[in-house]
């Protein structure tokens, strides 16, 4: 009968009871020691560089495989990072659209989810314009699981190159820096009763006709045509 190897050093064959609860014994020794060293041992600098090493190494590998290659071509002062809108916030978007209608068009459409839930409440055709193309198809899977493959779209388009001029409901979930130039395009391309709805932040200056929700969960509603008179009046001098 052969002797069996027990945390890393052979035991001597066991011919009867007493032998083998010895060897079970040394067994268990032995695993007790090695777990008390292991927990005992502290990292060293090079460990902590490893760990370092290969967080730096992951988050790399998100920014370059899913973030970053929707940015390539665009200027960094138009550049928005992915931050997918929380549950709250959707539910504060599609609140503000409550007793609409029509299309929307979703402004960098991230995973799909406002594109998704406005489909769900009725809203045709909707349309999410993205970037990233790791996104759309991420989207298009999203789509695909609830059902709604070819029902929604998704467009790997420049936003500052679509035309809106028949957009009749438009959300946006972009970083603060963008939305000064977006103003501009929404003023001058929307129809006038067009409804913009802005979630996490507001649109600076834009006085909003309603909104939902409180600190990061908060949606603004902005009526296209009630921003241009104001527009209007400031330009001749008549109080808004």
């Amino acid at each position: 009968m052969e002797g069996r190897v027990y945390g890393g050093s052979q035991c001597a064959p066991c011919p009867d009871l007493l032998n083998r609860s010895s060897c079970k014994e040394m067994e268990q020794d032995s695993s007790e020691e090695a777990m008390t060293e292991f927990k005992e041992r502290t990292l060293g600098g090079w460990g902590l560089l490893q760990i370092t090493a290969g967080t730096g190494l992951a988050v790399y590998t998100v920014w370059a495989g899913i973030i970053m290659p929707g940015f390539r071509r665009v200027p960094l002062k138009l550049q928005v990072p992915y931050v997918p809108a929380s549950h709250a916030q959707v539910r504060s978007v599609m609140t503000l659209l409550q007793g609409r209608s029509g299309n929307i068009a979703d402004l960098g459409s991230g995973d799909g989810r406002i594109v998704l839930e406005a489909y769900r409440q009725g809203f045709q055709p909707v349309v999410g314009y993205e970037l990233n193309p790791w996104l759309i198809r991420l989207s298009n899977f999203h789509a695909w699981r609830a059902g709604y493959s070819g029902k929604v779209s998704f467009r790997q388009e420049d936003l500052w190159k679509v035309s809106l001029a028949e957009c009749r409901n438009v959300t946006v979930f972009l970083a603060p820096s963008v939305l000064p130039l977006l103003q501009e395009k929404l003023l001058l391309e929307l129809p006038l009763d067009a409804l913009v709805v802005a979630g996490r932040f507001p649109f600076p200056g834009w006085a909003p006709c309603r909104t939902e929700g409180v600190g990061v969960h908060r949606a603004w509603a902005y009526n296209i045509q009630a921003l241009r008179q104001a527009a209007r009046n400031q330009d001749q001098g008549t109080p808004v």
